[in-house]
Parts: structure tokens; C-alpha cells; sequence
């Protein structure tokens, strides 16, 4: 079951400020860096998120290395020339090395969980361990999904209030609304072309040849009643990751680790043990 942070609004409010900025492949790359023990967990968010994403998650992995970035255009970090899952997956690279992390275990949610396959695929060197969650291998939204049609509404400047988010940002009860609320402040600020831009980038998205090159442990985490992503991604998944385990989030949506953090810890201390 879902436990709410204590004075989550407090935790919300100070969290742009535990950010630090590296520069990677010439782009200022956000991120915020929890000591612990290693090796690290390098956890990367989805679609117009932040590693606000993981401030949940995060007291439930008390005790190991976090490493969460802002992907490139998403909260504080540089946009850049690309929005490709090439081009992020580069970044988590860049940033690996430049923090020379000893092979990390890569959590990807959503979007994240793609550049993470990406990764996975491209520098099997430089990661321990691969955890896609909310994941596919191949979006393939079609010209009237809920979610192309939400997003081609979007006028800028976006609004925190905006009736989108409803859809965008829907989970189970129980989620803090200062949690919701900080993530719906951080999809506002990004323009609504660069929304476009990247949700056209996932849409052209196909991992299927690469996730069958990962040779890397792999957990898969998907909930069950995910709207996006639902049992033949996560069945496409197990069939390409073929290293991989698969734990399904009752009653979860596209967002376990929001919805049950609790679970989501408990799956990766099991398959990857507590550091």
C-alpha cells in the first residue's frame, strides 16, 4: 500500500534544491545524487516528468545511491538540438561516466524505461542491472490516442491547472496532491512545441531489435491496469528482455512507483539485492 511521505509538502517545495548541474556532452544536465551504498541506482523518469518522479520511491531505497537526472528539456536541465531516445540515452551514458558510476542499476520509467533499453542495448559496459518500468518497446500511439489529442491542445503558457492533467497525470488514491501538484508545476514549464517534439519522437520509437541485444539482469515492473502500456507491451517486453523478470503492480496504473512504492523497492531489492 501506498505511504505518504511525512509533510510531503515540505518534501515537494525543497526538492529543485537538492539539484546539482554537470555538464554533459555540452548541455547542463540536472540531477540529484542521495549517498548510499553502491553500487547506485541511477533511476530516469518518463515524458515531461522530473526526478521529482522518484521523490516517493526514494525513502523506500533508504540506504543505497540514488542518482536521478532530469532528462535533456525536462525540469532544469539544457534542451539541446535532439529529443531522440538516442539522444537520452547518450545523456544517462555522459552522466554515468562523468560520475564514474561503477555499473549501476538503470531504472527507466516510461519514456525512461525506453532510453534505458536504448542504453542497455548500446553500453552494456556501463550498467549492472536494468529495471524498465511502465515500459514497451513500441509506443505506436495512433493520430487520435487520448494522449496525442491532449497534448496538440496545449497552448502555451501551460497551466499547473490544466484539466490535461487529470488524464496525464491520473493514479490510484492516495498520491499526495503536493507531489502531483510539483509534478504538473514542472510539465507546465516545459513550452508545449517541446511537448509535441518528444511525444512525436516516442511515437516513432521501435526498441524491439535492440532490447533482444541486452544480455544485462533485467526486472520488468508493470502495472496492471496501465492505460498506455498494457499486457502485450508487457508480454513484448518479456519475450525480447530475455534475462528479464516480471512483477505486475495490482491495482497500479502506468505509475507504480507513485501508486506503490512500497512494491516497486521491494521487487528491485529482490532481484538486485539491498546494495
Amino acid at each position: 500500500m501506498l505511504e505518504a511521505l511525512p509533510d510531503a509538502g515540505a518534501e515537494q517545495d525543497a526538492w529543485p534544491g537538492r539539484k546539482q548541474v554537470a555538464d554533459i556532452g555540452g548541455l547542463d544536465t540536472a540531477y540529484v545524487d542521495m549517498p548510499g551504498a553502491e553500487p547506485a541506482l541511477l533511476l530516469v523518469h518518463g515524458f515531461t516528468d522530473t526526478s521529482r518522479s522518484f521523490s516517493l520511491l526514494a525513502p523506500h531505497l533508504a540506504g543505497r545511491r540514488l542518482v536521478m537526472p532530469d532528462l535533456r528539456g525536462h525540469g532544469a536541465s539544457q534542451a539541446g538540438q535532439g529529443c531522440g531516445i538516442d539522444d537520452f540515452a547518450g545523456d544517462i551514458a555522459g552522466l554515468i561516466r562523468h560520475l564514474r558510476l561503477d555499473r549501476p542499476v538503470v531504472l527507466g520509467h516510461s519514456l525512461g524505461a525506453v532510453a534505458a533499453i536504448a542504453l542497455a542495448a548500446r553500453h552494456s559496459e556501463l550498467i549492472g542491472g536494468l529495471v524498465v518500468l511502465a515500459g514497451t518497446l513500441k509506443p505506436d500511439f495512433s493520430p487520435d490516442h487520448a494522449l496525442v489529442a491532449g497534448v496538440q491542445t496545449l497552448r502555451d503558457p501551460i497551466s499547473p491547472s490544466d484539466p490535461f492533467y487529470a488524464l496525464w497525470h491520473a493514479c490510484r488514491p492516495g498520491v499526495p496532491k503536493a507531489f502531483l501538484a510539483g509534478l504538473a508545476k514542472d510539465a507546465s514549464a516545459m513550452p508545449a512545441a517541446r511537448w509535441r517534439a518528444i511525444l512525436e519522437e516516442i511515437r516513432r520509437a521501435d526498441l524491439t531489435n535492440a532490447a533482444r541485444a541486452v544480455r544485462t539482469r533485467t526486472l520488468i515492473i508493470a502495472g496492471e491496469c496501465d492505460p498506455l502500456f498494457g499486457e502485450a507491451h508487457q508480454q513484448a517486453l518479456a519475450r525480447c528482455l530475455t534475462q528479464a523478470r516480471l512483477v505486475r503492480a495490482e491495482a497500479c496504473g502506468h505509475n507504480p512507483h507513485w501508486e506503490d512504492p512500497a512494491l516497486v523497492a521491494e521487487a528491485i531489492r529482490e532481484t538486485f539485492g539491498s546494495c
